[in-house]
């Protein structure tokens, strides 16, 4: 049965988590994309300002998010998947703050996603193809990582999710890491028979895909099952704005910015029968709060229509 799920940023909060995960239920989700990666902000790491929260050792993060555990359970909430503080690397970055993510963060991530017996956590891949000249050098790096936690992830049963990324360059918007289905597709099969389990999955991005002009229905389609969760959003196509889906469109004939027709057709042929997830918390700061559960109320009716979509015989 395919269920639909939001990012808990800017609904759940530390005081009252109960409170947040209610307003979720309420708007008809059933699930939740949980928002380790809110801890630890990448523009954070990125200027090499790390906030220690995971200083904390695993017992203390446990107690720290035993809250958000009950509040879930007690809203009929379930955490189906997170996304791990990112990036997990900088490139040029200094050598403590790029050992401090991979040595605490990373590990850390994986025990908070075990405690919140979360199945799926989101991992982005190195930024790193200009850096070393190609591609597959990147990937390379990237599968370094990989292999550093998936043992982990095995002990735990828990899916890492590699995800469709855009980089910059100059002022354009260019593909980064994991937009080539092919080549994801035999990684993470080879990858999960290294280890003969199911350690590695996919995430796709439809905001990051409509950024560089991935083909959905294509992309979804050569994925097949390694298809493990979704992020989705809208954006025109110029920059990631992370807004509600059929928001923008291309001509004054509203032709939608994002393919979601091919987006449904994708998963419609896969099979998919996973969550349907939004990643659209910056919606929620834009309306007023008193239209807060109005709002996600909205986005999860768009999700029963998508849903609806993937079903439909």
């Amino acid at each position: 049965m395919i269920r639909t799920g939001v990012q808990t940023k800017n609904i759940v909060n530390d005081g009252h988590p109960e409170e947040g995960f209610s307003m979720i239920k309420r708007a008809g989700f059933s699930c939740a994309d949980f928002s380790l990666n809110g801890y630890l902000l990448n523009k954070e790491i990125y200027q090499s300002s790390l906030n220690r929260f995971f200083d904390a050792s695993v017992s203390e993060l446990e107690r720290f998010f035993t809250p958000h555990k009950k509040g879930a359970e007690a809203a009929g909430v379930t955490i189906n998947q997170m996304h791990m503080p990112y990036p997990v690397y900088v490139p040029a970055g200094e050598k403590q703050v790029n050992d401090y993510l991979r040595n605490e963060v990373a590990p850390k991530s994986m025990a908070v996603c075990a405690f919140l017996k979360c199945p799926y956590i989101v991992v982005h891949g190195f930024k790193l193809a200009r850096f070393l000249g190609s591609e597959e050098k990147e990937w390379e790096e990237t599968e370094k990582f990989i292999n550093f936690i998936a043992p982990m992830a095995k002990e735990m049963g828990i899916t890492l999710c590699i995800e469709n990324l855009y980089d910059g360059i100059g002022n354009h918007l260019v593909e980064g890491p994991c937009c080539d289905a092919v080549k994801a597709a035999e990684r993470i099969d080879r990858i999960n028979e290294k280890y003969r389990a199911e350690v590695l999955g996919f995430c796709f991005d439809t905001g990051h895909a409509n950024l560089v002009g991935i083909d959905f229905e294509s992309f979804l389609t050569t994925l097949g099952g390694r298809l493990k969760v979704l992020h989705i959003h809208d954006n025109d196509g110029r920059d990631d704005l992370h807004q509600i889906p059929f928001t923008f469109a291309k001509t004054r004939e509203n032709k939608t910015s994002t393919d979601w027709e091919g987006f449904v057709r994708g998963l419609r042929q896969i099979g998919f029968q996973g969550t349907l997830s939004f990643e659209t918390a910056p919606v929620l700061s834009a309306f007023p709060e008193t239209m807060k559960q109005d709002a996600l109320s909205f986005i999860a009716r768009i999700g029963e229509y998508f849903a609806g979509g993937v079903s439909a015989s």
